[in-house]
């Protein structure tokens, strides 16, 4: 039971030491919580009290399956600007139905990641590479800060791409609020400063209060500052999603986007934070349970799709968090707030929220990522670009697809075309080294040696044929090939066809082919083949130095050349 129910773990040897650090945690992270929360829902195209109602069921279901003890779940900007993308381009932003698609679209992505975690197969996430979850994020980000401008600068300016949105601004610079853009402003710097003072300020609640407080003093809504107004009170009342089958076709791809991204940004944050901890440890396959336990409890009291938050989480850490009781002590705090504190939300100002956002999404613009892409590998980099321009270009959707898309391709790649070397005899060592890396190499006018550095398949067979024939064009006087399999894990049937062809050329052209080093599963493969024996035990060694020492007249001893043992 407690592998699916990881709270049965913690919770019945709960130990009181950890009550003040919980009870810190979850009062710091429940006040960041309210008005995130609420600056969430609003990039997400949903009223602010939906970011509440999403910071309270999913997070205590979390705590129940999760097994990250420190992650906070709950609205997190990513997931949101993906709802507003892809929920927008089938209702109306702000509207009941769009409202209705939002909830039923967590309920799809709690089923996603759920049925993924029991079929185990978290591992579906390796195929959104470093490269492309660090471009697809950063350009996200300022998708989701340009998308804030028309509430920080109190314009109206229609939904589209970054270049369009800059371009409306300028056409409507006449109409800037500079009221609303002072309110906005003063808010990210008041953030950025009290951030840098210390990270445990609670800066976002701290810029509510005085952005209400500046809007009601003076009246400023007259003014023409947009505000929040009406705030529902009163808990989430348990309702099913409405159910179309329409509907949920035209939502399965940014649901099944939804439920990768969001596991992503999850596992991430939980591993980076268990790395402090010892006493429990983060299983993928049991979070993407946890999280689609969440999203669907949450479908079921209005709450639109939630995951781990990276700020979130590390206050949730620094404040002293130990257990997932942390978590429920933030949603009770979020539930307390929907009580009997809403009404005082009225009059908050848009342009504080959208400050909220703006700060919290331009730090996951990753440039020192792409600095180091450029360093070290300009494959990664294009890679980067690639989906980071077309996330901005053609939109979250597409950006992520053509991400995946370059991280298939790339793999392909890399799978096709191994890495062969040609190897020569360093004379000191008496070792046999890559000819291109070092120098003074022996090689040899008659013989040929080569390492390919991966299991060979039909993917890359060819390649290694081709490869083959290139080198051995280099020595005409050719005898003897030795094939160095050491670093081959695997054959399937096309390496054992491609095998047996260059052996019987090599036969009929009267060179002798020689294979040292084979691991026993290949072993096994070859026997099953009928190769190793059209070969003859004799053509096969230990080492490729023992076969290179026997075939040179440099050693007569016959016995250890061999592969008789069982490795």
């Amino acid at each position: 039971m407690k592998k699916y129910f990881p709270i049965l773990d913690w919770l019945p040897n709960y130990k009181k030491e950890n009550l003040s650090g919980d009870l810190s945690a979850g009062l710091t992270v429940g006040v960041m919580l309210i008005p995130q929360g609420m600056a969430y829902s609003l990039l997400a195209g949903l009223p602010p009290i939906y970011g509440l109602y999403a910071s309270t069921i999913p997070l205590i279901l979390y705590a129940i399956f999760g097994t990250s003890r420190q992650l906070a779940v709950g609205p997190v900007a990513m997931v949101a600007l993906l709802i507003a993308s892809g929920v927008g381009a089938l209702a109306e932003i702000g509207s009941d139905n769009f409202i209705g698609m939002a909830i039923l679209l967590s309920l799809m992505v709690g089923v996603i990641q759920l049925s993924m975690g029991l079929m185990r197969l978290g591992f579906l996430v390796n195929f959104l590479s470093h490269p492309v979850i660090a471009g697809f994020t950063s350009a996200a980000a300022l998708i989701i800060g340009f998308s804030q401008l028309k509430h920080l600068l109190g314009i109206d300016i229609p939904r589209g791409k970054v270049h369009e949105t800059i371009y409306n601004v300028f056409q409507h610079f006449s109409e800037i609020n500079w009221i609303t853009f002072a309110i906005g402003g003063g808010g990210i710097a008041i953030i950025l400063i009290l951030r840098k003072i210390n990270k445990k300020i609670p800066s976002p609640l701290i810029v509510v209060v005085l952005g209400l407080a500046v809007v009601y003093g003076f009246g400023l809504h007259e003014a023409g500052v947009k505000i929040v107004k009406e705030v529902p009170s009163g808990v989430p009342s348990f309702a099913l999603p409405t159910l179309d089958s329409e509907v949920i076709g035209n939502l399965i791809p940014i649901a099944l986007t939804i439920s990768l991204v969001g596991f992503m940004e999850s596992i991430a944050v939980a591993k980076s934070i268990q790395k402090k901890h010892r006493d429990y440890e983060v299983v993928p396959n049991q979070e993407l349970i946890g999280l689609g336990a969440a999203n669907i409890g949450g479908a079921f009291f209005q709450a639109f799709p939630t995951t781990g938050g990276f700020s979130r989480t590390a206050v949730n850490d620094q404040a002293g968090a130990k257990t997932g009781l942390a978590a429920i002590i933030s949603a009770v705090l979020v539930i307390l707030t929907l009580l009997f504190l809403t009404d005082y939300f009225y009059f908050l100002p848009k342009a504080v929220l959208a400050s909220i956002i703006m700060v919290a999404v331009f730090g996951l613009i990753d440039i020192k990522e792409a600095k180091y892409l450029w360093k070290t590998d300009k494959k990664d980099l294009a890679m980067f670009m690639i989906t980071a321009i077309a996330t901005l270009l053609l939109g979250v959707e597409e950006g992520i697809a053509v991400g995946v898309g370059v991280s298939i391709i790339a793999l392909l790649i890399k799978v096709s075309y191994p890495h062969i070397a040609e190897l020569g005899l360093d004379k000191e060592s008496q070792k046999l080294l890559n000819v291109n890396r070092f120098d003074d190499l022996e090689e040899f006018d008659d013989m040929l040696i080569i390492r390919p550095d991966a299991q060979l398949f039909f993917a890359n067979s060819p390649f290694f044929q081709t490869r083959l024939k290139q080198l051995e064009a280099k020595k005409p006087n050719l005898k003897t090939v030795i094939l160095d399999a050491k670093a081959i894990n695997g054959l399937d049937s096309s390496a054992l066809h491609a095998l047996k062809d260059i052996a019987q050329e090599y036969k009929e052209r009267g060179v002798n082919f020689v294979i040292a080093g084979v691991k026993g599963p290949v072993r096994d493969k070859l026997h099953l083949s009928g190769l190793y024996d059209y070969l003859g035990k004799e053509n096969f060694y230990v080492s490729c130095e023992l076969a290179l020492d026997v075939l040179s007249g440099k050693s007569s001893d016959r016995f250890e050349k061999i592969t008789a043992q069982k490795n």
